[in-house]
């Protein structure tokens, strides 16, 4: 079963969403993830529906997923409405969310009110826990999913391996894709290290110290891969998603 390959945002996040669907088809990408919530103050380039429409008809990528549908104090569920009707519009299955609010009731209301709202434009709902957030495990992730149908635990290599998770809280997660990349030896106790690294010095699969087989056979077999790979080495956009695609095949080729 070929194993279905998309090129995140985040690897090439000064591209517009049209941009990146070009970058990644003629990188040899089967999919792509658009972020079109911003993050962290963040300035996205400017996003032009129509145009990402027609470049994803005319190189036949579809839209893995879009982001981030961050619940925190201050969410308001209905916000999110508009960037769902868009992704749905897209063909988009997924969507990607960061639990980062501390009171954990208020947390899952809102997140089962995302869920809901998801449904309705037909969105599964993918949970990634980071470190530096208030779900910032896999253990927690999965008590904020419980009795959502539409929901799933969302892994991103570095981030699991970065705070207190195990193969073992793996089993029984309802899982939909992967986020993968390689990451620097060591774990860093500074939060503002974490970040920097996570946002901007992160390593192609394979060339890192992260054990990537190790999380390929901890998770359900064929899982589509979303690359976020933002490396800090200064590579044209073209070039960071080829050898970010050429790591991953290779680690692939040969990870059993």
């Amino acid at each position: 079963m070929k194993r279905r390959i998309g090129l995140a945002a985040l690897t090439c996040m000064e591209l517009a969403p049209h941009e990146l669907v070009t970058v990644a088809a003629e990188a040899g990408y089967d999919c792509v993830g658009l972020r079109l919530i911003p993050v962290a103050g963040q300035t996205l380039p400017a996003f032009h529906l129509a145009e990402t429409e027609r470049r994803l008809a005319d190189t036949g990528l579809s839209v893995l997923d879009v982001e981030v549908f961050r619940v925190d104090a201050s969410t308001r569920v209905a916000d999110f409405e508009p960037v769902m009707e868009q992704a749905a519009h897209l063909g988009a299955s997924e969507i990607l969310a960061h639990g980062a609010d501390p009171d954990e009731a208020r947390l899952r209301l809102n997140f089962s009110n995302l869920c809901a709202l998801a449904a309705k434009y037909g969105l599964q709902v993918n949970l990634e826990p980071m470190p530096w957030v208030e779900v910032s495990t896999v253990a927690k992730a999965k008590r904020v999913l419980e009795g959502n149908e539409n929901a799933a635990l969302l892994v991103d290599a570095i981030h699991f391996y970065r705070a207190e998770n195990t193969f073992a809280d793996l089993q029984g997660a309802r899982m939909r894709y992967l986020q993968f990349c390689d990451a620097h030896p060591g774990r860093p106790t500074e939060v503002s290290e974490l970040i920097r690294q996570a946002r901007g010095d992160r390593l192609f699969p394979g060339e890192g110290a992260l054990d990537l087989r190790g999380l390929l056979r901890a998770t359900p077999e064929g899982l589509p891969l979303s690359l976020e790979v933002p490396v800090a080495q200064k590579l044209e956009p073209l070039e960071r998603a080829k050898r970010a695609l050429q790591a991953t095949e290779k680690l692939l080729g040969s990870w059993r």
